[in-house]
């Protein structure tokens, strides 16, 4: 399929609204959405693993948990395309090296650049940095709002959705699965 394909199914969706695709404001529309839409799906276009393949063995010892909190992502719902807008929170116990803390932050963008579910999402995110680092475990927490329920069919506002997956010794370890939970609850207090 041809960007001028893409471009012309959205000149479809602007007739079928009831406007007019050759107006001013809308003559470039076409054109700008499918600009947009590669943005908002460039996660199509890459492997979020990659960024976790290049580690540092030099931890002095450390064999705790590392946590990157708060990591905001944008996505898109696979059943509506509507927007889903929220925060991760990824951590992980190493086992023999480590990564850069912002190639996490790229891990949760890769998968967010997706059509998605967030309970997908959240599974994605934590299968893949076991996967590449093979830590002792990984926790990931994810909170967001999701527009379908907000902007369409029962338009619930303030409504969001929470998803985590243990794997390791965060599903193994309940003092360690909540100290991860803790400070995900101290970020989320008003």
């Amino acid at each position: 399929m041809s960007r001028e394909d893409a471009e012309e199914a959205f000149r479809v969706i602007l007739r079928w609204i009831g406007e007019d695709p050759e107006r001013e404001g809308l003559v470039d529309t076409p054109r700008r959405v499918v600009e947009a839409y590669r943005t908002y799906f460039r996660g199509y276009f890459e492997d979020p693993t990659e960024h976790l393949r290049t580690t540092f063995a030099e931890t002095g010892g450390y064999d705790d948990m590392v946590l990157l909190r708060n990591i905001p992502f944008r996505s898109h719902c696979e059943h509506h395309m509507a927007p889903i807008v929220g925060r991760a929170w990824v951590g992980y116990v190493p086992a023999q090296r480590v990564v850069g803390i912002s190639k996490l932050a790229r891990v949760v963008d890769g998968y967010s650049r997706r059509l998605q579910i967030q309970e997908r999402f959240t599974t994605e995110i934590a299968n893949a940095i076991q996967s590449e680092l093979e830590p002792k475990g990984v926790a990931v927490f994810v909170k967001a709002e999701h527009h379908c329920i907000s902007g369409r069919g029962v338009q619930k506002h303030g409504v969001d959705l929470s998803t985590s997956n243990m794997i390791g010794c965060f599903k193994d370890d309940p003092i360690l699965r909540q100290e991860f939970l803790a400070m995900v609850s101290a970020d989320l207090k008003p």
